[in-house]
């Protein structure tokens, strides 16, 4: 259950017709084996397969352990966060390991990928632990979709949630969780290796400081969200990525270092404000008819099309700045550009979307 969690109440194709439980145990250990010929690939072109495949199958993964946990609780709004927790700890229990256990972040250990590859041999042995407890977990059989126990072919694929793009706000929410993943995909793409490269002590420990600031600010949300709407909460979020990406461009690893820690410690506010908001806004949007499909349609805007975008862009942008040749300001050019796009993408929400306070909040 990573710290980036699929949607609420989304469940995959797949768990519409096994038990979650047991998909979910096969695709970790499959993955464990993805994970370790990763470890064991000597180039680019060998690693590639391996870590898309591995993509492909992991994906899913969150969702499952979202339908094995929701089938077991009686009150998920109020359950579920505990749960959730856990996972955004492995993130930092992961770093924490990484960086102090055995300094595989370390640049002077890394001139050659020698050490940080074994991340991939740890991360194997982790998802078999897992696949195995997986088979342990409580028995999640195939749930049927309707009271007849059929479905249409849209119901399967989620398509059914399309309608809900008819109305205005959600479609302007939509295209926002799109666009506000291209600034995310920096993040996640280029974060590490910023703060190796410019030669900030465990990079990958003090990165779990952002998902410290997640498990605050995700037992906040709830709150937060009643007391100032969905609007003014997503915004909040999105400027926290100008803000961060800001502090990214003009912050260094001397005495500047505290705005590349506050940059980070940003992250609850990013990812929770945004996402997490997102998810309760659109479960409310669409009621109990297209939750489970409208939970999928902004999975696939966010982890889906805006990914995809996001980190060809973010490979174009760094690539561009690489060939131009300025060493000195490479950094801080990439950086404002994430930056920027995060003000735009906040500017047009704040003036386009229409806050409806009552579906937001209590619907």
């Amino acid at each position: 259950m990573g710290s980036h969690n699929s949607s609420f109440y989304y469940r995959p194709f797949a768990d519409r017709f096994f038990n979650a439980e047991k998909i979910l145990g096969i695709l970790h250990l499959i993955g464990a084996a993805l994970m370790y010929m990763m470890f064991k690939s000597e180039n680019v072109a060998v690693f590639y397969p391996y870590v898309l495949v591995y993509m492909i199958l992991y994906m899913p993964t969150l969702a499952l352990v979202n339908s094995v946990s929701f089938r077991q609780m009686t009150n998920p709004e109020k359950e579920f966060p505990s749960i959730r927790i856990f996972g955004t700890i492995g993130w930092i229990l992961a770093g924490l390991i990484i960086s102090y256990a055995f300094h595989w972040d370390n640049e002077q250990n890394n001139t050659t990928n020698d050490t940080l590859r074994n991340t991939f041999l740890m991360a194997a042995i982790a998802s078999v632990v897992l696949g195995l407890f997986s088979f342990t977990l409580p028995k999640t059989p195939p749930k049927k979709i309707n009271e007849k126990g059929g479905a249409s072919v849209s119901q399967i694929l989620g398509l059914d949630a399309l309608k809900l793009l008819k109305d205005k706000n959600f479609l302007i929410f939509f295209i926002a969780s799109v666009l506000i993943c291209i600034p995310l995909a920096f993040y996640y793409q280029q974060a590490n290796p910023f703060l190796t490269t410019i030669g900030l002590e465990n990079p990958t420990a003090k990165m779990a400081i952002g998902q410290v600031s997640e498990v605050i600010f995700l037992l906040l949300i709830p709150f937060l969200f009643k007391r100032f709407g969905f609007k003014n909460t997503i915004l909040i979020g999105m400027l926290a990525w100008a803000v961060r990406y800001l502090l990214f461009a003009y912050g260094n690893a001397g005495e500047l270092t505290f705005m590349l820690i506050i940059g980070i410690a940003l992250h609850g506010i990013c990812y929770d404000f945004f996402f997490v908001s997102g998810q309760i806004y659109t479960d409310a949007k669409a009621g109990e008819k297209y939750k489970s499909s409208a939970q999928g349609l902004i999975t696939l805007a966010t982890y889906g099309i805006g990914q995809l975008i996001g980190f060809w862009v973010a490979g174009f942008v760094t690539e561009h700045y690489k060939t131009a040749g300025n060493s000195d300001s490479y950094w801080q050019n990439v950086w404002l550009v994430p930056a920027g796009i995060a003000a735009v993408v906040c500017f047009l929400f704040a003036v386009i979307f229409k806050n409806d306070k009552k579906v937001a909040v209590n619907e």
